[in-house]
């Protein structure tokens, strides 16, 4: 390909939607800023074609200067690394020869191209020597809807990236700023196509040539993505849904961490591990309230649980706003971007090793903890089940991470019976903790003497669950492991 092809590293924040007018961000930056009214188009085929093959398609105007740029959309975190592809225009057409992969992505394809949405843009700008500061005021909108977008972009300019999170800092300081996740083609593309109120993990493109530090971070900035998606529906809307997946995104950063643990010092994994924890444990009360409902269904209990959920929603949303959860993020990126865990240490010839050994060995280490932990299953008390629950979770979300680097192997079957053996197997655990702690949950609400609340918990159902739980057990300790 002809084009020339660059690699753009930024760090992205939200501001609340009045922060950009109640700071001073010339003296915040130690200059006055250049202003840009810039209207950018964005283009694709009616079935976003061009978006499903992972890339952005714009002419931007500033000016009398219009500029054509191609991204890849990946992004993860708050930190954008891109591939970009980028030259001047003449016209509002877009200009499709070699120097892009749009006409080899699309094909026949091409042809369809047409513009999709608008973004109105007004960019204060600040060259801070090693830094480039973009302040957006932006509006994104198709024929049928619109939204606003105020955002910082921190872009590294050679060696300046750790001086990204210093100035990220600085700026949290003057006004709170959340890792951002969201492209601003993003945004665009939710407004064609709303997504689902909550976003579940999607897969992590592993490849096996990597090292396990190079799968670690993107398996870590997957669940940050994943969280900071449903953290902000949370506080939006107070979905039941989004704080699931939010804990859930939380909970496998910590499996992340736990299968990973030889990469980086003891230390490190155990304050992430601690505040992680944390964090979760402020959404723990809103979910449970969740369940609980649910079992009850509409009626009398429901109602009698309405103050509680909402005093524990409340909670989950302060948390979620909360500074130490903002710092918690960013800490998290920094580390993952420029940690010296991966450059010196014990730990360097563990991380630089090729991932896909240090993944068979990872599973099989869950594996063998898991059957120990289920031998004489019939006789556990629900601690143990319990103990069993939380091993039998790493297992599944390790096996989620690292499917991708045997699914070529003829293990697609495979992969698929484990996936579902270790599903059923922790929902059936899942169920049965519900049912032990029920009693604590239900004192806690003053419900323990209502029958009604005590009657969603019986002891049928729990003997159910346990055959059920008894005979996954066994299902998935004698599977074929499908990393072997």
């Amino acid at each position: 390909m002809g084009g020339k092809s660059s690699e753009e590293v930024e760090l992205k924040l939200e501001l609340a939607p009045d922060a950009r007018s109640t700071v001073d961000w010339p003296a915040l930056f130690g200059a006055p800023p250049t202003i840009i009214a810039q209207h950018a188009v964005y283009f694709d085929t009616p079935d976003r074609a061009l978006a499903a093959a992972g890339f952005s398609l714009r002419i931007r105007t500033s000016g009398t200067k219009r500029v054509q740029t191609v991204k890849a959309r990946a992004a993860a975190a708050g930190l954008f690394a891109r591939a970009e592809w980028e030259f001047a225009v003449e016209g509002d057409i877009p200009v499709l020869d070699d120097r892009t992969p749009v006409a080899a992505t699309l094909g026949a394809h091409t042809a369809k191209l047409g513009p999709v949405f608008t973004i109105e843009n007004e960019r204060m700008l600040w060259d801070l020597g090693g830094i480039e500061v973009a302040l957006d005021h932006a509006r994104v909108a198709t024929p049928d809807a619109e939204t606003p977008i105020d955002e910082i972009e921190l872009e590294a300019k050679g060696s300046a990236i750790p001086a990204l999170f210093a100035l990220a800092r600085r700026i949290d300081a003057a006004t709170p700023v959340q890792i951002a996740i969201l492209s601003k083609a993003d945004r665009g593309y939710r407004l064609l196509a709303p997504p689902a109120p909550a976003e579940k993990a999607r897969p992590v493109a592993l490849a096996a040539g990597i090292t396990a530090a190079e799968a670690f971070c993107a398996i870590a900035r997957g669940c940050l993505r994943q969280f900071r998606l449903n953290a902000a529906t949370v506080i939006e809307r107070g979905d039941p849904g989004a704080l699931h997946q939010a804990r859930v995104a939380l909970r496998r950063l910590r499996s992340a961490l736990a299968v990973h643990a030889p990469l980086f010092p003891p230390s490190a994994a155990a304050r992430w591990d601690d505040e992680l924890r944390w964090l979760a444990g402020e959404l723990g009360a809103a979910r449970d309230l969740d369940v609980l409902a649910t079992r009850a269904g509409p009626g009398a209990l429901a109602d009698r649980l309405r103050p509680a959920r909402e005093a524990a929603y409340a909670r989950a949303t302060a948390a979620l706003l909360a500074p130490r959860t903002r710092h918690l993020m960013l800490d998290l990126v920094e580390w993952l971007t420029i940690g010296d865990w991966r450059t010196g240490g014990e730990a360097a010839a563990p991380c630089a090793r090729p991932v896909r050994g240090f993944a068979a060995e990872a599973l099989d280490r869950l594996h063998r903890k898991v059957r120990k932990r289920g031998r004489h299953f019939a006789r556990l008390d629900d601690a143990a089940r319990h103990r069993l629950r939380k091993t039998v979770k790493k297992l599944r979300y390790a096996a989620d991470f690292f499917a991708p680097l045997f699914a070529d192997d003829g293990q697609s079957a495979a992969l698929r019976d484990h996936a579902k053996l270790t599903e059923a197997l922790q929902d059936r655990l899942g169920a049965l903790n519900d049912i032990a702690t029920a009693p604590q949950l239900l004192r806690s609400l003053s419900l323990d003497a209502v029958p009604e609340a005590v009657a969603l918990f019986t002891t049928g159902d729990r003997e159910r669950l346990l055959g059920e739980a008894r005979t996954a057990f066994r299902a998935l300790r004698d599977a074929a492991p499908f990393w072997r």
